[in-house]
Formats: structure tokens, sequence, C-alpha cells
């Protein structure tokens, strides 16, 4: 017995050792992990740094917080998340601009006031900074333009905001807990969470699920922890935004447009409008190419002429003069860039078209650069203004959006203007190297259909061509020259060639070869334009353009006529 008592205390004791040794190593697995995070370095923000929340997500993009606690944001924050690019920014002039419908308001960074049209307006915080080439805006400013949600915290520091709302799914924590950056009772502590805290519910699992505290805490708490599941749609708290409710009125003729540009070289040109428009049916609006930019300070060349507007609307048509930047190599950078170039321009404009008694303004500058592209969109802003003061229609020009040029902006046209205006044509043009259709159907649509991505129908009048273009392809040299629609059909009938309907085009092809050079034409006629025409007639736009008259053929305006009245 007394060998027996020896082992069975060394077995004992072999026990009480495995034991405590299993229960270490349960409770190592098993037990609650007290390890916090580094919430800087979960946020990813050091110094005056502050984290954005943008919704339920942490975004690269970081915030600036002011010695008074004033949060910032980055420009380009504001672009992408709030008023896409209406806030101007003139990085050389050191200027922020906001076009209202009647005035501008109007900032130069570094001030803490800003002036709205003719008054001042003192703000208790520094309105924005620039940090190198970083242009921080006080967040507090940008709300006065757009209605959002944000809260700000500290410890570490960190905005919450909200651009919009739907259905969103909470719960109650019905026992204290934690919010853990993982799931997994060994992940690192966010956020002591107590019971009664609510939490937003983003994701749910098998045993944890993803939320977000109000505070900005996005982690993952035990599915046992949380109340019943409940949706809801949250409704903004603060919904008032000194600027950003305010409408855009805009001049809607109540009817299909039916505008004819005529172009006019010189002042003998405006001889020729009873000549123009004698075969002319239903035709409502003559758009004369009337204004040129000459110079690099907002100077035009002007052809107007009160005769020309007295015939034009004893004709009953209006009369939208085009301002265009054809004519002299301007710097269109320096015009469009500065705002004093900007202002005079308008100026000019504006004084020619109240002088004469013109009904509205065709902006048709088609040399823009996409480093210009931002200027030339304040530009429409601002001539907005004064257009709508005094009841001018403004209408602007626009190659299709699948042509590129996207900075010229379409949707703030669209806010601006009163019509924006299509070029549906030079789909192929004369020194583009590559013989083919002016406007085949395919790129008539696509181009409706991608302006209205940003335009609304009601606002969107599609160009239609009356020319064709001749190609002529001499080895590798290809030449477009560009005939009216009579011209087009004598140089076929002339030169006997046999045309054929093309589907895919929706245009009579025909093509000879004369020595070395092969002739082919892609023909605007009937035909074409009554395609294009039904395919407008789909998308119920506000109406139809023509480039240009005198170049049709007369049985085309029964086409047009037709689609107007419906």
């Amino acid at each position: 017995m007394k060998k027996i008592i020896p082992v069975l205390i060394a077995v004992v004791l072999i026990i009480i050792i495995v034991g405590v040794s299993f229960g270490k190593e349960f409770k190592e697995k098993y037990s609650y992990s007290q390890d916090q995070a580094d919430l800087n370095e979960y946020f990813g923000v050091s110094g005056d740094e502050g984290a954005i929340i943008m919704q339920d997500e942490v975004i690269l993009d970081k915030a600036r917080v002011g010695s008074d606690g004033t949060f910032y944001i980055t420009y380009d924050t504001v672009s992408d998340y709030f008023i896409y690019t209406r806030l101007y920014v003139n990085e050389t002039e050191n200027t922020i601009r906001y076009v209202l419908p009647d005035r501008i308001i109007s900032y130069n960074i570094g001030e803490s006031s800003y002036m709205d049209g003719d008054n001042e307006n003192l703000c208790d915080y520094q309105i924005a900074f620039y940090e190198g080439d970083t242009l921080y805006i006080a967040i507090d400013f940008i709300r006065l333009f757009t209605v959002f949600d944000f809260e700000t915290f500290t410890d570490p520091n960190r905005v919450q905001i909200y651009t919009t709302y739907g259905e969103r799914q909470f719960a109650t924590i019905e026992k204290d807990t934690q919010v853990r950056y993982q799931g997994g009772v060994k992940s690192e502590i966010l956020k002591e969470v107590a019971a009664g805290d609510r939490v937003g519910v983003l994701e749910q699992m098998e045993t944890w699920s993803k939320v977000k505290t109000e505070d900005g805490f996005i982690g993952y708490v035990e599915n046992k922890k949380l109340g019943e599941i409940e949706s809801m749609t949250p409704s903004f708290v603060n919904n008032s935004s000194m600027y950003g409710d305010l409408e855009f009125p805009s001049i809607s003729k109540g009817q299909k447009i039916n505008m004819g540009w005529h172009q006019i070289s010189g002042p003998a040109g405006n001889a020729t409008l009873a000549e123009v428009t004698a075969n002319a049916k239903g035709l409502n609006v003559i758009s004369p190419t009337w204004f040129h930019l000459t110079g690099n300070e907002g100077g035009i060349v002007s052809y107007a002429s009160q005769d020309y507007v007295n015939s034009a609307h004893a004709m009953g048509l209006e009369v939208w003069a085009l301002a265009d930047d054809f004519t002299e190599e301007v710097d269109r950078y320096a015009i469009f860039s500065s705002s004093a170039a900007r202002e005079n321009l308008i100026r000019n404009l504006m004084q020619e078209v109240l002088n004469y008694g013109i009904d509205g303004l065709n902006i048709d500058f088609e040399k823009i650069d996409e480093r210009t592209g931002k200027h030339f969109v304040e530009f429409i802003r601002e001539l907005s203004v004064e257009c709508r003061k005094n009841g001018i229609v403004l209408s602007v020009d626009n190659y299709p959006v699948s042509g590129g040029a996207i900075w010229y902006n379409r949707r703030e046209q669209a806010v601006y203007a009163d019509y924006v205006i299509l070029m549906g044509y030079d789909e192929h043009w004369g020194s583009g190297g590559k013989a083919g259709s002016v406007s085949s159907i395919d790129y008539v649509e696509s181009g409706i259909t991608g302006t209205l991505e940003y335009v609304p129908a009601e606002k969107l009048i599609n160009g239609i061509p009356f020319y064709t273009r001749i190609w002529k392809t001499t080895g590798t040299e290809v030449v477009g020259e560009s005939v009216g629609m009579q011209a087009a059909a004598a140089f076929v009938a002339d030169n006997g060639i046999q045309t054929q309907w093309q589907e895919a085009e929706c245009q009579h092809y025909g093509e000879i070869q004369k020595g070395d050079t092969l002739y082919q034409v892609w023909l605007e006629n009937y035909d074409s334009i009554k395609v294009k025409l039904d395919v407008m007639k789909t998308y119920d736009l506000a109406g139809v353009a023509e480039w240009k008259l005198g170049l049709e053929t007369p049985d085309v305006w029964d086409l047009i006529t037709d689609y107007c009245a419906n």
C-alpha cells in the first residue's frame, strides 16, 4: 500500500498538470482578448489629419483639422462626392466661384468672408487654404451649397458624412460588449459598446455581424450580443443649404425647335437671309454666324444687323446669334481662365444682343482643349446669369460624347443653358484621313443616347447635316470635299455612279474609279434625313438644327415639318 500511494500522488499530479495546461490552452483559445487596436493606425491618420467615413466606408482621402476644430476636405473630395465640379477654383487667381441662377458667389482663398453677389458674408472660420498644391475647403462652407449630414469626432480625428440615405438596418446592443476589428474573440478591440447603444448592421454572418457605431467605428460584434434587427430609412438631420436647393429656371419654347444655321462670313452675308430661307418650311429659329473671338481679352468681331433681325422677326423667326472661336488664332486658355476676360466677353456679347433685339445666343466654341475645359464651363455658367436676367435663350453646341472632349461637361451645361445642341455630323471629316459617312445612323443614335446620359431630352436638340463629302483617295492621300445635297446628287448623276442603300449607315453609297483616284460618296438626301428624324422622334428630343441653310434639297423640309409637328 505504501508503494501505491506515491504512484497515485504522481498520477494525480500529472492529471493536475495536464488539466492546468489544458485549461490554460482552453482559456488562451476561447477567452476574449482585451488588446486594444491602435485607432490612429486603424483610421490611417496622424497629426492634424482626420479620417473621412463616407457613408459606410473609410475612404483614402484625408481631412485636415484646424486649431479651432474646423474640418477641411480637399477640392478633389468635394468634386468626387458632393457637387461635382460646380465649385469652380481658379488656381492662378486664387479664387473660388459658385454661380447661382441670378448672381455669383466669389471668394478669395485665405480669407474668412465671401461675396454673395454684392453682399459680403463673414464666416467664423477660414474658408479654404492651400497645403502645398492641395486645396482644402471647410466642410461647413461646402454645406452651404449642398445637402448632407456630417458629424465630427476626436481621438482620433474623424468626420462621418452621409450624402444620401436609403433603407438601412439597425440593432440595439443587448449586453455590454466590444466592437472588434475582425470577427473573432481574439481580434483587437476598436470600441467598447454598452447595452442600449444602437449600431448600424452592415453585414450578417453566422456568429458575427459587421456593424458601424454612431461615431464611425466599423467592426464586428457577436450576434448573441445584438437585439432584433430593424430596417428604416433615415432622413437628413440638417437638410437646409443656403444655396444648394435653388432652382435654375430655363426658357422652354413649348414647341419643337426647328433651327437653321445661316453661315455669314461678313456683313454682306446678311443680305442672303431671304435666299437661304426661300425653301424652308416650319423654321422657327435662325442662327446667323455673327460673333467671333478676337484677341485674348474677351473681344469679339460682330456682323450683327438690325435689318436682319427685323426681317427675321417679320418672318416669324427668332434670332439666336452664333458665337464661334474659328476666325482668329486666339489663346482660348488665356481668355476663359481670366475672370476679367470672361466678364469682358460676356459684356460684349450681351451688348450686341440687347442693342439689336437678338432673341438668343448659340455658343459654338469647338476648339476648347482639356486644360481650358473647366474655365469654358465657368464661362457658360456666368453667361447664363446675364441671359437669364434679360430673357435671352442660351444654347451650346457640342460634339457627341463618344467623340471625347468630356471636359465640355455637358451635365453642367444642361443645368445652366436652356438648350444643348448635339452636332450629329462630321463622323468623318475632310482632313481626318479616312473616307466615310458624315453622319451614319449608328453615329447619330449613339450620339443622342450618350448625350442623354447628361442632358434631359426636353433640352437636347440634334443637329443634322445638309451636306455630303465627296471623297477622293489617291494612293495613301484621302481628301474630302464638302458639298450641298444638290451638288452631291449632281456629281453622282454626272459621273454615272450607281448608288445602293446601305442598311448599316442608312445612306445611299456609290463609288467610281477614275485613273488612280477612287471617288466615294455617302449621300445625305431625303431618305437618310428621314431615318435620322425617325430616330429623333423615338427619343422625344427638343428639336432639330440644320447645318447649314442653303445646302438642302427642298423635299427635306416636309420631313422636318412633320417631325416638328409630332
